[in-house]
């Protein structure tokens, strides 16, 4: 019996609309002032008894600047991923909050310097938004980024305006100023290895002997990974700051195994650096004094920051002594190197959690951004961003717990230091740029402007 043919249904083809979390990103943002503003009351309440009127101003300047940035990135970059400035802006807040707590302890007045700062820093975050309208055009700067990034981080070691503070030749001195250039030169490396691995990473994957299961590379091509050790090593003798240079060889570690994919790079890396630390160790005080106080914090005759420190983590227990109703600023530098310690003795370990919880969803928003991005350098670029900003919390909380010897960096977004809240603001605006192109519509999407004209087999060539 024959079938009956039935005619075909006709389809149709729809585009889905992208939505650009906008109004999830203002949804979320009123929240993290809700809980800033809620942090600052609890303060206030706890050491004096009164929210007095100063309380409030600081939290309608930092509540404006924030919503100015967000109207930025409406103009300027509106599918930019909507969590990013959410999170910066509970972290930075609550900074604001315990430095001012600290300020309450010790009679100083560093919140109001701090809120200036962050003025300046979103400032900076919003032109560079502005400026960059395109993430991809920052790699036609790649070697350019590299000599900047090398300027800044021997600013400090200049007879007139470098400055050396705590043992640590780290700050340039300008005027009534007082700037971390090396905060700066994370971001101008991190462009430098994302323009420069982008170009090289076949080879560096690619090319080279097998031995004992890993990949190695031509001697030339391991020339640029012993540039990066020599210029850690060089921080960590020049600078006495160990931090740093684990930093910047860390994140040029990270990011070339990012884009080779290669363990052996990772292996090759860390045994530079171990044995580069191990020598450092051997031969200078300073770094032998650190050594020697993560071993033994409370041995007599050395500082006690380590242990008043611990001891302060001690007293916070698991739910913390609450905000404003501890003693954090009996630790040396408690509102800067030391402020994850005094969120720890007020919040406890469930506040302190939750806190590293915010950094990791942060690191994560950056790493899923790279995984979105359609090209090689922005998935370089937003990689390193993230690692590097995990890396420096991984290395202040470990310094702090004794994991690691204390190093002195700053926590991103929490201590004061306007260097440091500067180019985390404006990494945190590199990484909206680059999410803003990886989730913008292909209708909407511009050109590569990199691009110059197209190979005959079919490869594209740079300027």
């Amino acid at each position: 019996m024959p079938v009956s043919a039935t005619a075909p249904t006709p389809s149709t083809v729809t585009s889905l609309r992208v939505r650009s979390g906008r109004t999830v990103e203002l949804l979320l943002t009123l929240f993290a002032l809700v809980v800033v503003g809620l942090a600052y009351v609890n303060v206030q309440l706890a050491t004096v008894g009164e929210v007095p009127q100063l309380v409030w101003w600081h939290l309608g300047t930092y509540a404006g600047i924030v919503l100015a940035l967000h109207l930025v990135l409406r103009w300027r970059a509106r599918y930019a991923d909507p969590l990013l400035l959410p999170l910066a802006t509970l972290l930075n807040g609550l900074g604001l909050v315990m430095i001012h707590r600290i300020d309450v302890g010790t009679g100083s007045e560093v919140a109001a310097r701090q809120l200036v700062w962050t003025g300046l820093a979103v400032l900076a975050a919003a032109a560079t938004l502005v400026a960059v309208r395109d993430h991809r055009l920052l790699r036609r700067y790649t070697y350019l980024a590299m000599a900047a990034g090398f300027l800044l981080l021997l600013l400090p070691m200049l007879p007139v305006v470098g400055q050396e503070i705590n043992g640590s030749r780290l700050w340039v001195r300008l005027g009534p100023l007082s700037l971390q250039p090396g905060e700066l030169a994370k971001i101008m490396l991190t462009i430098f290895f994302a323009g420069y691995l982008v170009s090289t990473r076949d080879a560096l994957s690619l090319v080279g002997r097998r031995f004992l299961g890993l990949q190695l590379p031509r001697a030339r091509d391991l020339g640029p990974i012993l540039v990066a050790w020599g210029l850690s090593v060089m921080i960590l003798v020049l600078q006495r700051d160990l931090g740093s240079s684990l930093l910047f060889f860390g994140l040029f570690v990270a990011m070339l195994y990012v884009a080779t994919e290669r363990i052996s790079w990772i292996v090759i890396g860390m045994s530079l650096f171990v044995g580069g630390a191990f020598l450092a160790w051997q031969v200078f005080g300073h770094v032998q004094a650190r050594v020697t106080l993560w071993l033994d914090p409370f041995a007599p005759g050395q500082s006690d920051q380590v242990a008043k420190g611990l001891m302060g983590l001690g007293h916070g227990g698991i739910f913390g002594t609450g905000l404003g109703e501890g003693y954090p600023y009996i630790t040396y530098f408690a509102n800067s190197d030391y402020i994850v310690a005094a969120f720890g003795e007020e919040l406890g370990m469930v506040g302190l959690f939750a806190l590293l919880t915010l950094y990791a969803l942060l690191a994560e928003r950056g790493l899923r951004t790279a995984i979105g991005a359609r090209e090689g350098f922005g998935k370089l670029l937003a990689a390193g961003l993230s690692f590097t900003v995990a890396l420096q919390v991984f290395v202040v909380v470990g310094g702090i717990t004794r994991v690691i010897p204390l190093t002195g960096l700053t926590t991103p977004f929490l201590s004061a230091g306007g260097s440091s809240l500067l180019a985390n603001w404006i990494i945190v605006a590199l990484l909206m740029r680059v999410s803003d192109h990886a989730r913008r519509p292909v209708s909407e999407r511009r050109q590569d402007p990199t691009k110059d004209l197209t190979h005959p087999r079919g490869e594209v060539r740079t300027r």
